[in-house]
């Protein structure tokens, strides 16, 4: 669906078609232990299988000492716009019981997945726009982090306010095409 064809009136929320990930954030703009805090909370309030919650976060802010723990390890594409965001939050999951290899939740990263998306959400409503990225060095950052056994970093999630306006023209998939994966039979 083109951003020029998005339902309007009784569609979907406006925080849902207004999303969008920017690749400019503005360096000056600040997200402040208030907003961090709401962030943290619809993360919290997301559904997880069995009610596990597998998640975790390792928030920075510029300025604050372990931003550049995690900003050195971004890949030269996202340092040119992620380190203008007003947050970076890393991204875990709790995908094995401590140091064994028994699942805590086969549905972690799943589950991973909806707390970010109501952080997503709850940004949005703030006023602040988001970008979920994987490009950085994985290896170097767990050893930088050490997470706990059984946790593995998964993304980041750079916050703040967008520099710019949202591209136009954003294409999407349509409803049908949705419908008609893998599963449908051939025409």
């Amino acid at each position: 669906m083109r951003r020029d064809q998005e339902p309007s009136g009784g569609g979907i929320h406006p925080l849902l078609v207004g999303r969008f990930s920017p690749y400019r954030f503005d360096p000056s703009a600040v997200v402040d232990d208030a907003s961090l805090r709401l962030l943290l909370e619809a993360a919290r309030w997301a559904p997880s299988a069995g009610n596990s919650q597998p998640w975790g976060f390792f928030v920075s802010r510029p300025g604050e000492p372990d931003h550049e723990r995690v900003v050195r390890h971004l890949a030269p594409s996202s340092a040119r716009w992620a380190v203008d965001a007003g947050l970076l939050v890393v991204t875990l999951t709790r995908r094995h019981v401590d140091g064994t290899e028994v699942l805590y939740s086969e549905f972690a990263d799943y589950d991973l997945g909806q707390a970010i998306a109501h952080m997503t959400l709850q940004a949005e409503a703030l006023g602040l726009a988001s970008h979920q990225f994987r490009a950085f060095d994985m290896e170097g950052l767990t050893k930088e982090l050490d997470p706990n056994p059984g946790w593995a970093v998964v993304s980041m999630v750079a916050l703040g306010k967008a520099a710019g306006e949202p591209p136009e023209g954003r294409d999407r998939r349509s409803v049908e095409e949705l419908l008609s994966g893998p599963w449908a039979p051939s025409a």
